[in-house]
């Protein structure tokens, strides 16, 4: 099916009308002609070009498997648009050059290219200073981070440390370790069937002994979107600090970390369209002036002696060793291509394809959604009766169609809802309603087979 299937009788010229036009009436009635052919014209309410967009992500134009490939697997990297891939081939065709320490032109271009994407970065999330933005390796590396130098200064032993049942095993091992070696408690804030927090228990967990709040802001299995700016409102009442695990968040909706209060929030660039191997942690100038370094090395110091050393200060006191510069760029890359587009688009958008998927998915028999929370992302997870996740994936993957199947890094939540796993569905705004028919279609084929 083409892009824009319905060209074959508007032409181009009215597709450029839809695009262009501001005549509400006649932009109904193109869908409502696009619908009655039971094809996608591609035109989301937001209006902007699916067309385009889809064009800028270049693995989307591949096959797998003799089919053209439907890509649902976004929650655990996104595709990178053209654009983050010229930067990264910019860089090391042009730019390629250790940074901050070097005198010549080619080092002092990539310090400037490094530094840019920080500032970028420190924008988009509106944290009130660049030095609040230390590169790491990822959402992980990050928490590590945190969890490795607060708890080092902060943690005694009987202590207390809440997370939530939704968390990754990225946002409970770290903690749990932490907990471990200092001999504090990890608490965990309950879930209901529908996978949304029991503020009420929250609250009561919330005590003189809470040294730490880390908590998902979305959640990567169940799409469930937490009360973040309660959660941290409630913790700051008793003078909690908060870390924010965003690695879900920030492709789908805006985050201000000064609105929230946040005194850390971390994700992960190749979440964002950006590359792997690169992360971001936010924190707030207080506290990371206040943590011991983590990891210790070139870049990380004002003078060595053998007797002392002095640290640098933020931000390089916590980016030791030469970092992923161009991993850096290409972020802020990523960042610079989703602002263009806007995330309140993309957002608007993504909730019209997880309504679409959620309607579609209600309707076969036998399947199970697992997660309903009222506020969600568009991310769907669901079980078939009497089906091994495993077993309907490998069945998509050999029609084109790529899904997650399994634990998703939260055992802890497939023991709650008494499942081995899930079958999960992860949308971008790159992602269609005809690309939907065609799982619901590989869906209903897979289940056949099976039983």
């Amino acid at each position: 099916m083409p892009i824009y299937s319905i060209n074959s009788i508007i032409g181009t010229p009215l597709k450029t009308l839809y695009l262009k036009g501001k005549n509400l009436l006649f932009r109904i009635i193109l869908n409502f002609v696009a619908a009655i052919m039971n094809e996608s014209i591609l035109l989301s309410k937001t209006g902007f070009d699916m067309e385009k967009i889809r064009a800028d992500f270049p693995l989307l134009s591949r096959s797998v498997n003799g089919a053209a490939l439907v890509y649902f697997d976004s929650g655990a990297t996104a595709q990178k648009p053209q654009s983050v891939i010229d930067a990264l081939d910019h860089y090391y065709k042009y730019q390629n050059a250790n940074i901050h320490r070097g005198v010549h032109t080619l080092s002092q271009d990539a310090t400037t290219a490094y530094e840019a994407a920080r500032a970028t970065i420190q924008k988009h999330i509106n944290a009130a200073h660049a030095h609040e933005i230390i590169f790491t390796r990822g959402t992980t590396d990050s928490i590590n981070l945190v969890a490795s130098s607060f708890g080092k200064k902060f943690i005694s032993k009987g202590d207390e440390i809440i997370v939530s049942a939704m968390e990754h095993h990225s946002n409970i091992l770290p903690w749990q370790q932490l907990c471990e070696e200092k001999e504090a408690i990890l608490k965990v804030i309950p879930i209901n069937e529908a996978g949304e927090l029991l503020m009420d228990e929250y609250k009561k967990l919330l005590s003189g002994k809470t040294k730490m709040v880390a908590i998902t802001h979305i959640s990567n299995t169940l799409g469930t979107i937490n009360p973040i700016n309660e959660i941290i409102k409630l913790a700051h009442a008793k003078n909690i600090p908060v870390l924010v695990d965003g690695a879900q968040a920030v492709a789908h909706t805006s985050v201000d970390v000064q609105a929230m209060d946040a005194d850390f929030y971390v994700f992960s660039g190749h979440k964002l369209f950006g590359p792997t191997g690169v992360g971001i942690l936010y924190g707030k100038e207080k506290w990371l002036n206040a943590m011991p370094t983590y990891q210790v090395g070139g870049g990380t110091i004002k003078t060595v002696t053998f007797e002392k050393t002095e640290y640098a200060d933020l931000p390089l006191k916590f980016e030791a060793g030469t970092p992923h510069i161009e991993g850096g760029i290409g972020l802020a890359a990523a960042i610079d291509y989703v602002n263009a587009i806007g995330l309140k688009n993309i957002a608007a958008y993504e909730h019209e394809l997880l309504l679409y998927v959620t309607a579609a998915l209600e309707k076969i028999e036998g399947v199970k959604i697992i997660g309903t929370a009222k506020e969600k992302a568009s991310v769907i997870s669901f079980v078939v009766a009497g089906l091994h996740p495993f077993d309907v994936g490998t069945i998509l993957d050999q029609l084109g169609i790529a899904v997650r199947t399994g634990h998703h890094c939260t055992q802890p939540l497939m023991n709650f809802y008494c499942v081995p796993g899930t079958i999960r569905v992860s949308l971008a705004f790159y992602n269609t309603k005809a690309e939907i028919d065609l799982f619901i279609k590989g869906l209903e084929r897979a289940i056949k087979m099976l039983r």
